[in-house]
């Protein structure tokens, strides 16, 4: 779980309410604090010359946000591979624990010295291989995987939907 994050006043937009834009500065914050608790935050960029970047990025919005709320992230690994790592975040009022927003991601390991995608090392494997086995004990996420569409009735047997 994230640190208690705040939301300052030159974020909420003229209708009152956190900006969208805002969410993303929300999310990414407790996604550095996860990956530096996984050994891949700033050090590791200096030290080992690698990084995450986002390849996809996808947001629900479930309540508004407002000046006043304080906010705490949770993460789960969803999957990984040599080159990857899924995760998927929901953003929770943090003493009410109503459901503000959830972001799922893919990453992408980067070589800096190339800016190329590389494998991560045997160690951040393992690392990564120790919070799966972790969060596999969790439920799977409602908001996990959503596909954008605007609902449409279902069709009968060879008939277009419009």
């Amino acid at each position: 779980m994230s640190s208690t994050l705040r939301v300052k006043p030159e974020w909420i937009d003229y209708n009152g309410h956190l900006n969208m834009a805002y969410y993303g500065v929300l999310f990414d914050t407790a996604f550095d604090q996860a990956l530096a608790a996984m050994g891949l935050g700033e050090d590791y960029v200096h030290q080992r010359g690698g990084t995450t970047m986002t390849a996809e990025w996808h947001v629900v919005y479930r309540r508004e946000v407002k000046l006043e709320d304080q906010l705490r992230v949770t993460l789960q690994l969803i999957d990984f591979d040599d080159k990857r790592l899924h995760v998927y975040m929901e953003m929770r009022h943090a003493t009410e624990s109503w459901l503000a927003a959830a972001a799922e991601s893919m990453n992408l390991h980067v070589d800096m010295g190339e800016r190329k995608v590389r494998p991560f090392p045997p160690d951040v494997l393992a690392t990564m291989a120790i919070m799966k086995a972790a969060h596999a004990a969790l439920p799977r996420p409602v908001l996990l995987g959503r596909v954008m569409a605007v609902p449409r009735p279902h069709a009968e047997a060879g008939q277009v939907v419009r």
